[in-house]
């Protein structure tokens, strides 16, 4: 952590990005790894499938039952040690923001303000029908109940997570493309780097040359452009005073 915080120090842009090791410390379980929800299907169907949007649009009931556990159970888990020190380090100006692939805001809830979410999230859902919002403590009893959310114009709600089969905000793209170019420091926390386009974001910063720090259990397509990497989220974490 002392050979991090020193290259935080020195920086005058950092850009973190987030994956679903940084949620597993508070408990979630992520999608790929050994325990993976991706690797275990649920009523005979595949998450991955659940997730889809065609899926959704058919079968909305499918994703709402499966998504009782495991998106309306935010007040369960708190935010780990590494929420709470970006959200610390982001306080004392030595990061300028995070973009993540977690949907779960405990960034947020951890205190951090900076916070892009690459693959949407569930605190605010629209009507696919008319495009009404709706926030998530509004939602969250109807899915809970064990009904499908619907608007009073009859369409269905749907959360703002980008399921598969849709496209990721082109305009969120856009800036993160450009906070990651013109960082002077990239911090990857907790991701193998694997799901596209996402995982472009900081591999391409990498690659041009910005100085990137990477720690994951798994090991990522650019480890050997990083400066510093690490495998022990909770262990470096842990040092930070």
């Amino acid at each position: 952590m002392r050979r991090l915080k020193e290259l935080l120090h020195q920086s005058r842009k950092t850009t973190v990005f987030t994956g679903a090791g940084v949620s597993t410390l508070s408990g979630i379980r992520d999608f790929r790894g050994a325990n993976g929800v991706y690797n275990q299907p649920w009523k005979g169907y595949q998450v991955e499938d659940i997730l889809s949007i065609d899926c959704f649009i058919s079968h909305p009931e499918l994703f709402y039952e499966w998504a009782q556990d495991f998106i309306y159970r935010a007040d369960d888990f708190q935010p780990s040690a590494v929420h709470l020190t970006l959200a610390g380090w982001e306080q004392q100006g030595l990061i300028d923001s995070i973009y993540t692939q977690n949907i779960d805001n405990l960034h947020q809830r951890a205190g951090s303000r900076k916070v892009y979410e690459v693959h949407g999230g569930a605190s605010i859902h629209h009507c696919l029908k008319c495009g009404a919002s709706s926030t998530y403590d509004e939602i969250y009893p109807v899915v809970m109940s064990g009904a499908v959310p619907r608007c009073t114009c009859g369409g269905v709600i749907k959360p703002d997570i980008v399921f598969y089969g849709e496209n990721l905000d082109e305009d969120l793209l856009r800036r993160a493309y450009c906070d990651f170019g013109s960082s002077e420091l990239v911090i990857v926390l907790g991701s193998s780097l694997t799901v596209y386009p996402a995982a472009e974001l900081p591999m391409s910063a990498a690659r041009s040359g910005v100085k990137t720090v990477i720690c994951n259990a798994q090991p990522t397509q650019i480890d050997d452009f990083a400066v510093l990497k690490y495998d022990d989220l909770a262990g470096l974490f842990s040092q930070d005073d």
